[in-house]
């Protein structure tokens, strides 16, 4: 997988830079967003080695980040990524997705999987997509749930979080075969959340 641009009318993916650090830390103030003891959101003055990091997991081909700009304000608002990338069969995770707070359960999560999920699944040709989140971290399995995304089962004691303690993930999971109904699901979500917007 490339490091491509992906764009949508309401949302643009731009291959993350170090270009991105000062808009991503300003991002992550909107809702002080480190504070969540389960994210990985860096604190104020560590974006630049979380960028740094990211790239170079790019670099080893097991990560590919982005960072997400509103297109109506011009705003980069977040970051996303695709990790646990894997050929055979062809398979990848959807994750370390974080937005600044004023753009939380908007329309934005799901015009931002939706260009992630198209790609993967009509561009990338993967058998399945995953997302995994902490087992504390409710908001975030309620978005990946209205993705249309099936529950797999808990990985007990799976990961560290950042602060050390021993984190239960949550797995979701979407095949390939399900991609049009999800497809189509998206769509209408999306307009539904734009006219609430």
């Amino acid at each position: 997988m490339d490091p491509v641009r992906l764009e949508s009318a309401h949302v643009t993916l731009e291959p993350m830079a170090l270009s991105h650090v000062e808009p991503l830390e300003r991002a992550a103030a909107d809702g002080d967003l480190w504070e969540l003891w389960f994210t990985s959101v860096p604190a104020p003055g560590g974006m630049a080695a979380y960028v740094e990091s990211a790239l170079r997991r790019r670099a080893e081909g097991v990560h590919l980040p982005w960072v997400v700009r509103e297109n109506t304000s011009g705003d980069i608002v977040g970051t996303t990524r695709y990790y646990d990338i894997v050929s055979d069969p062809s398979r990848v995770a959807i994750g370390y997705t974080w937005y600044a707070k004023r753009w939380q359960r908007s329309h934005l999560n799901t015009a931002c999987k939706h260009l992630l999920l198209s790609n993967a699944f009509q561009n990338a040709g993967v058998v399945a997509v995953e997302f995994h989140t902490d087992v504390y971290n409710q908001d975030s399995q309620r978005a990946i749930e209205k993705l249309g995304a099936k529950r797999e089962g808990v990985l007990r004691a799976h990961m560290h979080r950042p602060d050390g303690s021993l984190r239960d993930t949550v797995c979701y999971s979407i095949l390939a075969t399900e991609w049009a109904d999800v497809d189509k699901w998206l769509q209408l979500r999306l307009k539904r959340l734009l006219h609430r917007d």
